[in-house]
């Protein structure tokens, strides 16, 4: 079974999405396609702003679940919690 991670994008008028996906970097790039979920396409340009790994597919759609009900500040101090190595 392939690892699973939970991501967090913020769009460009400032709000959150939360998914979960097998390859973050690869979903981000479907996003700012226009090809990811209909909340981001009017939102665009998208940022990979938060990324926890999780070791199943069902842990990561729980974890989602979890996220999505956090609050924007909480969802913001979460994002600044996480360090993006790729973006460096």
């Amino acid at each position: 079974m392939s690892a699973c991670y939970c991501y967090l994008l913020e769009c460009a008028d400032g709000t959150y999405y939360t998914g979960w996906t097998t390859d973050p970097q690869r979903r981000a790039r479907q996003h700012n396609a226009g090809r990811g979920a209909r909340y981001t396409r009017t939102r665009l340009p998208v940022r990979l702003a938060y990324i926890e790994p999780q070791p199943d597919r069902a842990t990561a759609m729980r974890r989602e679940r979890q996220i999505k009900r956090l609050s924007h500040a909480q969802k913001q101090a979460l994002c600044a919690s996480f360090v993006n190595l790729s973006e460096e």
